[in-house]
Order: structure tokens, then sequence, then C-alpha cells
């Protein structure tokens, strides 16, 4: 992984996605300090790696807390899969914007991600 600071990076957890943006690498530790964007859930249900779908959720998390995690668990975003949500990431609306429920979405994706990886954590 060799991700450098502003790039966009993916976690990929069910039927979840989160976007950030790296800030730093430190690879002594194999850690990356990034700072969360948005995230994505599929309202399906779906698995994410089962096919994408317009039918879907956008959070805005940029005034979130910033996360240090294994590198281990982050992808290179595709330009593709993350200009038009950046897109529809400036336009939402004030009123779609609560940050008391994106620090709660935040939150329980973390929890999965940690029950979904344990050992990427040891």
């Amino acid at each position: 992984m060799n991700f450098k600071p502003g790039q966009i990076v993916s976690l990929e957890c069910g039927d979840a996605c989160l976007h950030s943006e790296v800030i730093q690498v430190v690879e002594a530790r194999q850690i990356c300090w990034v700072r969360p964007l948005m995230l994505v859930v599929l309202l399906s249900g779906k698995d994410l790696s089962a096919q994408w779908s317009e039918d879907y959720t956008l959070s805005d998390l940029r005034d979130g807390a910033d996360l240090l995690w294994p590198l281990s668990l982050f992808r290179a975003a595709l330009d593709t899969e993350v200009i038009s949500l950046l897109t529809q990431l400036q336009s939402l609306d004030a009123d779609k914007k609560d940050g008391a429920i994106a620090s709660r979405q935040l939150r329980d994706f973390v929890d999965r991600v940690w029950e979904a990886f344990p050992s990427a954590f040891h």
C-alpha cells in the first residue's frame, strides 16, 4: 500500500463503504491516518461486492472523527466511483447534514469493521 496524503481510499464492509482522505501513512506501524469523507450504504442490504446499486444512502462524515487504522483494510478508491459521490456530497441539503446521525453511523460502521476484521487490529 503506497498511499499518499490527499489520496482517497475506501474500506468496504458488508453493504457499506467508507471513503476517506489519507492524512498520513505510518509505514513503521503499518497504519493509516484517514479523515472520513462519506459513508455509502446500499439500501437493498446486498453486499457491495455483489453489485453496485443506485439505491443507497450517502452520509456526510467530513465533520466527524479521524481514524488510525491498519493499512491492510484500505484500498485505493477509483475515480469513477468517488467523483459522482463527491459531487452529491457537496450538494446535500443542509437538513440532510445531521452531525449526531453522521457520528452514530460512523460509530456503527467502526463496530462492524472491528467485528469483521478482528485480526487486523492485533
